[in-house]
């Protein structure tokens, strides 16, 4: 295993082990393609490790199949991971227009939350992918000052995963680790739209 060592030690108290091990808010974000299939690759880390995973999807219609679900599910009815459990939030409202008006939308994702905030509670998974949750945070469906101060108070060791462009600002500087996805191109500049085994 690489051996990094980082650059600054902070003076917190905290052993190396115990520094080490601390649950961490992960956000995702930035114009660039990557930023959900970054966090199930680390949701199959967290699988192989033996950790409960929980991904919660925001925008994907429940209709839609998507090779990373498929895979996770298999993998989390195996035996020999951790479990998995999926759970899709609305009709795809954001990007396929599906019917229901935005008070509609509005709902499903607040339930959708509530139902995150019972399980960090609870010490239901230990690690979770909230996919696309940036866009309920932008468009005030859910209440940010809420999201960070039940993220900052979860008990336990549960590390979580927000993907989606736009971060709000101070979700981005509560978070332990951020990566930003720049573009540079994508074939659909070029009039190309996704395809499968790419884009699901």
């Amino acid at each position: 295993m690489p051996q990094g060592k980082p650059a600054v030690v902070p003076d917190d108290g905290l052993t190396t082990r115990q520094r080490r091990n601390r649950p961490l808010l992960i956000v995702h974000t930035g114009p660039g393609k990557g930023k959900s299939t970054a966090a199930f690759g680390m949701a199959l880390r967290a699988w192989n490790q033996g950790w409960p995973v929980g991904v919660f999807q925001f925008v994907k219609s429940a209709r839609w199949r998507i090779g990373e679900e498929r895979a996770l599910k298999v993998l989390g009815e195996s035996g020999e991971g951790g479990s998995v459990a999926w759970h899709k939030m609305g009709e795809g409202w954001s990007w396929s227009r599906r019917p229901g008006t935005e008070e509609d939308h509005a709902a499903d994702a607040l339930e959708g939350w509530e139902q995150i905030k019972r399980d960090l509670a609870a010490e239901t998974y230990r690690f979770y992918v909230l996919d696309e949750f940036t866009y309920p945070l932008k468009w005030g469906w859910v209440d940010l000052d809420d999201v960070l101060g039940t993220l900052a108070g979860r008990p336990g060791n549960q590390h979580v995963v927000i993907t989606g462009r736009d971060a709000p600002e101070r979700l981005v500087e509560a978070a332990d680790l951020v990566t930003e996805m720049g573009k540079v191109r994508h074939p659909m500049d070029a009039g190309q739209k996704g395809q499968k085994g790419i884009e699901w």
